[in-house]
């Protein structure tokens, strides 16, 4: 009777799954997808982008700027004055020196501000500046 309690002991052993190996590789996974995946950021601020026939998405868009209907500037979660575009896009460039500008400019925004602000990242050292809309 002693020998069958041992040997099934030793059965029950060699009969458990290992679970260790796999939660190694799941855990090496999700760093993977986290180190990889592409992080947006957004300006802030709700925009009501105006419609337009010939939107075309925007690759590789690091930089967004909104423009609200008053006039204000949001960058990176937080209100700026326009005079501050150029050193926040120069800090964000820092970041990612390949990165474009989307300007995210609501439809009631004055035409001024939004020159002021692609002013701002063209003398941050950006050329490739894009204004959102919404396709039709």
């Amino acid at each position: 009777m002693r020998r069958n309690a041992i040997t099934t002991a030793v059965k029950d052993e060699e009969s458990e799954i290992n679970l260790t190996p796999m939660l190694d590789v799941v855990f090496i996974m999700l760093i993977f997808f986290i180190v990889t995946a592409n992080f947006i950021k957004e300006p802030g601020l709700e925009i009501n982008r105006p419609d337009s026939e010939t939107a075309e998405t925007q690759e590789n868009a690091a930089i967004l700027i909104a423009v609200g209907a008053n006039d204000e500037v949001w960058m990176d979660g937080r209100r700026i004055d326009v005079r501050q575009v150029k050193a926040n896009v120069v800090k964000m460039l820092a970041d990612n020196p390949q990165g474009s500008v989307v300007i995210q400019a609501d439809e009631q925004a004055i035409a001024d501000t939004i020159i002021k602000v692609m002013d701002g990242a063209r003398e941050a050292g950006v050329n490739a500046i894009s204004l959102a809309s919404e396709p039709k």
